[in-house]
């Protein structure tokens, strides 16, 4: 039986922090959520977009209940200030869905000097979730989602001695790859910490496939992905889906009560089709985890211990 969101439990009461739920992915997850009933936290850089995209969402869901806070994964600074005004008004969150994120971009560097894919695909996230942490153990039943994405296949785990693949000519996608590869070790990392405190709280992953979304257009336009960019944006094109199917997975991985900490969910054939739990190939090693902590704690300054936050409580 395929799943809709229209399988989405009833969400009255619950409070989800979204990144990016400005457009594509996390603006279609944003509004299958509020229709529910969660109160969305909309974490988005662009404040003019997001205000847009709560217009949107209001316009097909009247009683929605949204709210707008700037985040700006690619500066840590903004990340801080923007879970100290979430925590100031919600000291405790039911959903953290890390959606946002970049492809194949020009070679950069965030604020804080990050190569800017692992910088805004990990480390960002990892940051917001450092500091959101207080918040996610005090709920029962917290989930934190982290949308990872087929290149994940391609990556490998981070190198402690050189995280940014400096050592190496600039290749937009390596360093892609790596990070989505990072944003399902860190999931399976953290889940690991939630059961081993005993928390009711998991971690999962989801990708949505080939979806037809602005990620693609922004990579294609912006030339740096080469012929493969070329053609993942016309693929996506053609035979793509919509941000409202592809953003099934990771809705499904942040609600259905069946889904399991530790895992992916992703279309059923792989680039479409309905959200299913998905085989880890190639599933993270202690060591790949390990290295990835080491690599984070020291970059960002902030830690993801959830054993020191449940001591602090």
């Amino acid at each position: 039986m395929s799943w809709s969101s229209a399988e989405i439990p009833e969400q009255s009461g619950r409070v989800a922090v979204i990144t990016g739920a400005n457009g594509g992915l996390g603006l279609a997850t944003a509004q299958a959520l509020a229709a529910k009933g969660a109160h969305v936290v909309m974490a988005a850089r662009n404040e003019a977009k997001a205000a847009a995209a709560r217009d949107r969402i209001i316009a097909a869901v009247p009683d929605a209940s949204l709210e707008i806070v700037r985040l700006d994964l690619g500066s840590l600074a903004s990340v801080g200030e923007a879970a100290g005004k979430i925590l100031a008004v919600h000291p405790a969150l039911d959903l953290l869905i890390a959606n946002a994120g970049v492809m194949a971009t020009p070679e950069g560097r965030t604020a804080d000097g990050f190569e800017t894919q692992l910088g805004v695909n990990h480390l960002g996230h990892w940051a917001l979730t450092a500091h959101l942490l207080p918040a996610l153990v005090r709920t029962a039943g917290a989930r934190v989602v982290t949308v990872t994405s087929g290149a994940q296949h391609l990556g490998r785990a981070l190198d402690p001695a050189d995280p940014f693949g400096r050592r190496r000519d600039y290749d937009p996608w390596r360093p892609y790859t790596n990070s989505k590869l990072a944003n399902r070790h860190f999931s399976q990392g953290l889940d690991r910490q939630f059961r081993a405190a005993g928390l009711s709280a998991r971690a999962l992953t989801a990708h949505p496939g080939a979806t037809n979304s602005d990620l693609h257009a922004v990579t294609a336009e912006a030339g740096v992905g080469g012929a493969l960019g070329t053609f993942f944006r016309v693929l996506a094109r053609r035979a793509g889906m919509s941000p409202e199917r592809g953003a099934l997975s990771q809705l499904r991985a942040a609600t259905d009560p069946r889904a399991g900490g530790g895992t992916m969910y992703g279309p059923r054939w792989s680039s479409s089709g309905s959200p299913v739990r998905r085989r880890l190939h190639r599933p993270g090693t202690d060591a790949a985890i390990r290295s990835l902590w080491q690599v984070s704690r020291q970059l960002t300054g902030v830690d993801v211990d959830v054993t020191r936050v449940v001591a602090q409580r």
